[in-house]
C-alpha cells in the first residue's frame, strides 16, 4: 500500500502540468465556466489511479517478465529461438495496438473518399495490410535490434543508415501515404509494446558478457520506430 500511495502521488505530479495548462486557457484565454465539474473531477480521479496502477503494474510484471525471458533464451544460447521471440513480440503486441487499428482504419477511409478505394472489402483488405505490415516491420526490427546486442554493433551506425534509406524511398512514395508512413512510426510504440521490448533489450544486456546494459540495453525502440516508416512507403508504392 506504500508503495501504491508513490504511486498515485508520482501519477499526481506527473498530470499536474496539464492540469495547469487546462486550466490557464479554460480560465483565463476562453473565460469559460466548467460545465459538469463533479464529472470532471471525478475523471481525473481515474485518471490519477488508473495510471498508478498502469505504472505498478510494470513494475511488478511486464518489466520482469521481459527481463526473465530474456534471461532464459539467451542462458538457452539457441538464437532461433530468441530472434524468433523477438519477432513474435514486436508482431503480436503491434498488431493489436488500438492506436494502429485506429490510424490504418482511418487511412482506408481517406482512401475510399477519394475514390481510391470501392467497396467495404477493398476498405478493410487495405487497412489490414497495412496493419499487418507495421506489425512485421516493428517484428522484424526487434529481430535485427537483438542481433545488434548479440553482435556489440553500436547503434548509431543503424539509426543513420536507416533515415538515409528513408529518405531516399520517401522521394519515390505516392504522396498520400508520405503522413502516414512516418506517423506509423509513433503508434507502433504502445503502453505494452514498449515495457516489453525496453525489459527484453536490458534483459539481453544484462545476461551477456561484455555487454552494457545502458549502452547496449536500450535503442529497441527505436528500430521499432524506424522500420514501420519504410515498410508503409513500400506498402504504398506496391498497393
Amino acid at each position: 500500500m506504500n508503495v501504491f500511495a508513490r504511486q498515485l502521488m508520482g501519477a499526481f505530479k506527473d498530470l499536474t502540468p496539464i492540469l495547469v495548462v487546462v486550466a490557464f486557457f479554460q480560465f483565463v484565454v476562453l473565460r469559460q465556466p466548467v460545465e459538469e465539474p463533479l464529472s470532471i473531477l471525478a475523471g481525473l480521479v481515474a485518471v490519477v489511479v488508473g495510471l498508478a496502477l498502469f505504472i505498478q503494474g510494470l513494475e511488478t510484471s511486464l518489466f520482469p517478465l521481459g527481463e526473465t525471458m530474456a534471461v532464459e533464451f539467451a542462458r538457452k544460447g539457441v538464437i532461433a529461438w530468441l530472434l524468433l521471440f523477438a519477432f513474435a513480440l514486436g508482431f503480436g503486441t503491434t498488431v493489436a495496438e488500438p492506436a494502429l487499428i485506429a490510424v490504418s482504419q482511418e487511412a482506408a477511409r481517406v482512401r475510399a473518399e477519394e475514390g481510391h478505394l470501392i467497396g467495404q472489402a477493398a476498405i478493410d483488405s487495405y487497412a489490414r495490410g497495412l496493419r499487418y505490415t507495421i506489425a512485421i516491420s516493428v517484428g522484424l526490427a526487434l529481430v535485427v535490434g537483438v542481433m545488434r546486442i548479440l553482435g556489440g554493433w553500436p547503434i548509431h551506425y543503424f539509426i543513420i543508415s536507416g533515415y538515409l534509406i528513408i529518405v531516399t524511398i520517401t522521394q519515390f512514395a505516392p504522396d498520400d501515404i508520405i503522413g502516414i508512413a512516418y506517423d506509423s512510426g509513433g503508434v507502433t510504440t504502445s503502453t505494452i509494446t514498449v515495457p516489453l521490448v525496453t525489459a527484453l533489450g536490458i534483459g539481453l544486456s544484462t545476461v551477456i558478457r561484455g555487454r552494457n546494459p545502458m549502452i547496449d540495453g536500450f535503442g529497441l525502440i527505436a528500430f521499432a520506430s524506424l522500420f514501420p516508416i519504410a515498410f508503409v512507403l513500400v506498402y504504398g508504392m506496391v498497393v
